[in-house]
């Protein structure tokens, strides 16, 4: 049954409760949330929560884990660590685009107070995760929140490293990461209440967000890029040791601030298809905003991510980072 899981999840359909597997058995805990349970755990799994689909036009890592899923329920791979899969926004996915009224992911905090259908979703998701890690808390936890961009990217396949003022990124992360085809690193400044910042800062995860090419509808997907993230993926599902690569393959980012929208009158100052990680030389203008006047690059050159002038009033813009060393 599992080879239907994504289908049935996307239109909201009946999923049977349980079943069994190569190496354990699923159990369905709502719509777009699988566990899968295995009978004996290798000694090097983790705790895995693995998502995709919280932008719900970001198709290729849905096909990813589907791809993982049916040869799962195939035989051809045997299940040693237990699972958390997420379908985020099956509702988003089904009408094909970003969002329904909010960005969901910017809703994932303990203290949330907005209604709607996105912040019921982020409460169901975090309610999902802390009963998960609590039921595997004798296994190290990791969360992949799996992504592709809304435009293209100098770097494109990258991860954002959430902000934490207490939980290191592991060592073996970036082989992994690096081992994985990962070209390039953003670290995060501050709180940013994603999913994978979620379970860094609530559960001291190992967790990343992990931007892995270009939003494309399903079936435009070019999946063979991303062979090498399936086979990490493939790997953490067996409970196995994933292959690793220097970290010094990728490029890592700081970010240095952010570039917030205050108003409807505001635009930013460089072409919509410009790139993730182009760099702006001192003096450049950014963007122009009817409450903040101009923002111009300062003294040191700058690279912009996720520019995005059509965000809603109050949100983050684009973010703004300068080169940094990679880890010793």
């Amino acid at each position: 049954m599992l080879e239907t899981w994504l289908k049935q999840s996307i239109d909201e359909a009946d999923f049977p409760t349980h079943g069994e597997l190569c190496g354990g058995q699923f159990r369905r805990l709502g719509h777009g949330l699988l566990e899968l349970l295995p009978d004996s755990s290798a000694p090097s799994a983790h705790a895995c929560v693995i998502s995709a689909g919280i932008h719900g036009n970001e198709t290729a890592p849905m096909e990813l884990l589907d791809d993982l899923l049916k040869r799962l329920a195939a035989g051809k791979l045997r299940l040693g660590a237990p699972l958390l899969v997420i379908l985020g926004s099956p509702q988003a996915t089904r009408e094909q685009t970003r969002y329904i009224n909010t960005n969901l992911n910017r809703l994932f905090r303990r203290d949330l107070d907005e209604q709607g259908m996105e912040p019921e979703r982020a409460r169901e998701l975090m309610a999902a995760v802390d009963a998960f890690y609590t039921r595997h808390a004798d296994r190290p936890r990791l969360h992949y929140d799996l992504h592709t961009a809304i435009r293209g990217s100098r770097y494109p396949r990258f991860v954002v490293n959430p902000w934490s003022e207490t939980t290191a990124v592991a060592p073996d992360q970036w082989l992994w990461l690096a081992g994985a085809d990962i070209q390039a690193v953003l670290h995060q400044h501050c709180h940013s209440w994603t999913f994978s910042h979620y379970s860094k800062h609530y559960h001291y995860a190992q967790a990343f967000t992990l931007e892995l090419g270009h939003a494309l509808p399903f079936g435009h997907n070019d999946l063979t890029p991303l062979a090498p993230m399936a086979r990490l993926l493939q790997a953490l599902l067996e409970g196995h040791e994933p292959s690793a690569a220097p970290p010094e393959r990728m490029v890592f980012f700081r970010v240095e601030q952010e570039l917030i929208r205050h108003s409807e009158a505001f635009r930013l100052a460089f072409a919509d298809d410009t790139p993730n990680f182009t760099e702006f030389a001192p003096g450049t203008l950014l963007a122009e905003d009817a409450s903040q006047g101009e923002t111009r690059v300062g003294t040191s050159p700058l690279s912009v991510i996720f520019p995005n002038a059509a965000v809603e009033v109050g949100a983050r813009a684009a973010l703004l980072a300068t080169p940094t060393p990679p880890p010793e």
